[in-house]
């Protein structure tokens, strides 16, 4: 399961082939560093961890620094591990680019974290329809959530119940987007689609045959 590290820069459309067109998602996405692999052996699973996006060294530990050092490559901002992918002929240390990665027309899953909504109502954070009209009474009740459980019995409120409460700003996978266009001298990969996050957000790239949630 192979995929890299890229950042979102923003939406815009490109045309086909049949003149439509095509609303797209312009992602960034910078040679990615392999800082770690992990093996059955050593750490009992398959694993590759990459690294991308320069970060200042001053903002990371002494720790974490040693890390980077090992593999030879400057502190990164963002780190994926990409379980079960092991590839072939490359080694601590070295670079995957768009272009070893992903070809144009294939299809991908994008994970980001979705934009942060706050603290919102059932309306808004669960689709509820509200009363629907402001007759008998119900002056203030229109977006209210309604009953949430019984009185003797259960006397509480079942676990998992959609209720008011944090909005968003999780972790978020779009499936089965395709790639529209790779441009490497530029570092930009075009999906269709909207993915999860705002312009700027880090987002992981995963070809099909990834797994993760």
């Amino acid at each position: 399961m192979s995929g890299l590290i890229g950042k979102k820069v923003g939406m815009t459309s490109v045309f086909d082939n049949a003149g439509n067109s095509v609303p797209v998602t312009v992602i960034e996405i910078e040679p990615c560093t392999i800082t770690q692999i992990k093996t059955e052996e050593t750490d009992g699973y398959n694993a590759v961890q990459l690294s991308a996006f320069d970060k200042k060294e001053k903002s990371v530990s002494k720790a974490v620094k040693g890390h980077f050092d090992k593999a030879g490559s400057d502190v990164k901002a963002k780190v994926v591990e990409f379980r079960d992918y092991l590839p072939e002929g490359l080694d601590i240390g070295d670079e995957l680019t768009i272009e070893d990665v992903f070809t144009v027309g294939e299809q991908v899953d994008v994970v980001g974290i979705s934009k942060g909504r706050g603290f919102t109502g059932v309306i808004k954070r669960h689709n509820f329809s509200g009363v629907g009209d402001a007759t008998h009474g119900q002056h203030n009740r229109l977006r209210a959530p309604g009953s949430i459980g019984g009185a003797s019995d259960p006397s509480r409120v079942w676990k998992g119940m959609r209720m008011a409460g944090q909005h968003g700003n999780q972790r978020t996978k779009v499936k089965n987007l395709s790639v529209a266009k790779i441009l490497p001298e530029s570092n930009l990969m075009l999906v269709t689609g909207a993915i999860p996050g705002s312009k700027g957000g880090y987002v992981e790239i995963h070809n099909k045959a990834s797994v993760t949630n």
